[in-house]
């Protein structure tokens, strides 16, 4: 029973919907103090999330889903995860040309906003900024720690 694989049932959740719901085996989020790894059975815990990169291991090793999640809270009980996010992208939808437009299109925004030629939201405007910033992140792979990706072919 060694290779028996302990799965627990994930919900991630926007102000729009499911953006996933399913069996997993591992969850990485990002914590506000860090990553927070999740396997079947992890002890009770609520958390704080901070805009970044969550990983859903479907398959351990095998199947990554990974999406741009901005930031809300996290919640595990009985193997059970709900991770309710402002916002999550699928890495394999964010199209980084647009990403980039946002984010310049926002950064133009708040210069206007300094400048007082603006009467938008500084807090909403940011949050564009953030949101763009952190698709070009997990879009670039910024986000995933050196050990998990895949390791170069050795020089020959």
């Amino acid at each position: 029973m060694a290779d028996e694989r302990r799965t627990f049932d994930l919900s991630l959740v926007t102000p729009d919907g499911a953006a996933f719901e399913g069996e997993v085996e591992m969850l990485i989020v990002p914590g506000a103090a860090g990553e927070i790894g999740v396997l079947a059975r992890h002890a009770p815990l609520v958390a704080t999330l901070k805009a970044g990169s969550t990983r859903i291991h479907l398959r351990r090793e095998e199947e990554i889903r990974e999406f741009a999640t901005g930031p809300g809270f996290f919640k595990v009980e009985q193997d059970r995860a709900l991770a309710l996010v402002d916002d999550a992208v699928d890495a394999r939808e964010i199209d980084a040309g647009r990403a980039q437009e946002q984010l310049e299109a926002a950064k133009a925004e708040l210069e206007r906003l300094d400048r007082g030629e603006s009467e938008a939201d500084r807090w909403q405007i940011e949050q564009r900024v953030r949101h763009a910033e952190n698709q070009l992140e997990v879009a670039s792979g910024g986000s995933v720690p050196e050990r998990q990706r895949p390791a170069a072919p050795p020089a020959g």
